[in-house]
């Protein structure tokens, strides 16, 4: 056994949350280890997640506007595009996310151990690698960054070549006529969008009344709406009784009664955090039934000094801050000063996309503060129109009495871009933070930003008439 000692900080998973962590860690001045089972970096993100799909939206995007371009109708027949040569492609992306976060760590002079992490105790990680050493890792500080994996209930055969998981997908060899989804949730949603812009026949099963039903209401109902516009058939409010798969495809039979077949299932419902197997139980700390550790507002676990980042502590299971609690945890290890996560912007990758920031129309409801809407639509605007993306909206939420912005919701192109300038405004200080930014500021034209004037000047319309 190799026994390495004399780290400040050992890092066990190079997802976002660990890579931000061992960065921030490392221009500390400490000195940091991190440990990744996986044969590259980039952790679930960019091997499994976050990455692959948002490239095969990407591409399958391409293909969409191709068919709609009157230039170019006809060129490509999105039945005629192989799922096969889509993975590909996304495979190309990962080998170069994987290169720019493997330089990353070199440049920063983070040791980098290829292997299983395990805690021994509250001060030591076994690394067992590739080729059959250990290596025993003394440490002051233990951070838990292993992501999450996609849920499998019990009863349903994921081992079957027709019943995928959001990571197996990845993998699949043959493209399907008809799919069916089973979870409405980000995932199930963003896959829902990429499949029927194939021309794929899909089956969306929700066990909730409402798609996305976190969203504000009417967005929510748009992207319902333009996903049974292309062909995808939403089964709201089903529970699946069982799943039953054979050579030739996949039968869900739901509590309902239906029964549903097509060629493959994917199945969307849910994830546990990736914490099995990891020594958990040698420091006594106990998971919940998700596989997810209970955290302070350091993100300190219940052992003084191991904490935990990232999907593995939950909500909100997101790249983006995942990043920013690897920074801050790495940040209050340093002795700097304690910040939370906070005014997280929510971003859906389907087609279109959504994006929002702050609170919905529903939350200020219930919350009886009086609020006002300005909406821009993105068929009137000039820059939509020359891009022949003419589907969405901008909706501004403010206060009727101080103009203070409550929250941004976007639906449409760009969204997830788009919703950043009104983040930015919104954490403005005092009187900075209010519709009028935008009514006085001018912004290029024509441009898709331009839709937070049209929004502005739509909602003092609408409180001085």
């Amino acid at each position: 056994m190799d026994i390495s000692a004399g780290w400040d900080l050992v890092v066990i998973g190079s997802g976002p949350a660990g890579e931000a962590a061992a960065m921030q860690a490392a221009k500390k001045d400490l000195r940091v280890a991190i440990v990744e089972d996986q044969k590259a970096m980039g952790g679930n993100c960019t091997h499994w997640g976050t990455i692959p799909s948002k490239a095969l939206r990407h591409q399958v995007r391409q293909v969409i506007r191709t068919q709609r371009n009157p230039l170019l109708r006809g060129i490509i027949n999105p039945r005629d595009v192989r799922w096969q040569d889509l993975i590909r492609r996304t495979r190309e992306v990962i080998d170069s996310q994987v290169q720019v976060r493997t330089d990353f760590y070199i440049r920063n002079r983070v040791t980098i151990f290829a292997g299983r992490g395990r805690i021994a105790n509250p001060h030591e990680v076994q690394v067992d690698d590739v080729e059959g050493r250990t290596h025993l890792l003394e440490t002051k500080n233990i951070l838990i960054a292993t992501g999450s994996r996609p849920y499998h209930p019990a009863d349903v055969d994921f081992d079957h070549p027709r019943v995928y998981d959001s990571d197996t997908i990845l993998t699949m060899n043959h493209t399907p006529r008809h799919i069916i989804i089973y979870g409405a949730g980000v995932i199930g949603s963003e896959y829902a969008c990429i499949f029927t812009g194939l021309g794929i026949r899909v089956d969306l099963v929700n066990s909730r009344d409402h798609l996305l039903d976190f969203l504000d209401t009417e967005i929510s109902d748009a992207l319902s709406y333009h996903l049974r516009d292309q062909g995808c058939t939403i089964r709201q409010g089903e529970e699946y009784k069982s799943v039953v798969a054979d050579e030739d495809g996949v039968t869900l039979e739901l509590h309902s009664g239906k029964k549903l077949r097509a060629d493959a299932l994917l199945w969307c419902n849910g994830r546990s955090g990736n914490t099995g197997n990891m020594g958990l139980e040698m420091v006594g700390l106990e998971p919940n039934n998700r596989g997810q550790l209970a955290v302070n507002e350091r993100y300190q676990t219940e052992v003084e000094n191991i904490y935990a980042v990232g999907d593995v502590v939950g909500w909100p299971s997101l790249a983006s801050a995942s990043y920013d609690q690897g920074r801050f945890c790495a940040a209050a290890i340093a002795g700097d000063e304690i910040k939370q996560v906070k005014d997280v912007p929510t971003g859906i990758y389907t087609i279109p996309g959504i994006s929002s920031v702050g609170q919905t129309e529903q939350e200020l409801t219930e919350a009886k503060i009086p609020y006002e809407v300005g909406q821009a639509f993105f068929r009137n605007l000039a820059r939509a129109q020359i891009t022949g993306e003419r589907v969405g909206m901008l909706k501004i939420l403010f206060h009727r009495e101080t103009l203070a912005i409550l929250g941004i919701h976007c639906f449409g192109y760009q969204a997830m871009e788009i919703v950043h300038v009104g983040q930015a405004i919104m954490r403005q200080p005092g009187e900075h933070n209010t519709l009028e930014y935008f009514i006085d500021t001018t912004f290029n034209y024509p441009t898709m930003a331009e839709a937070y004037r049209v929004a502005a000047i739509n909602g003092i319309n609408r409180i001085q008439r």
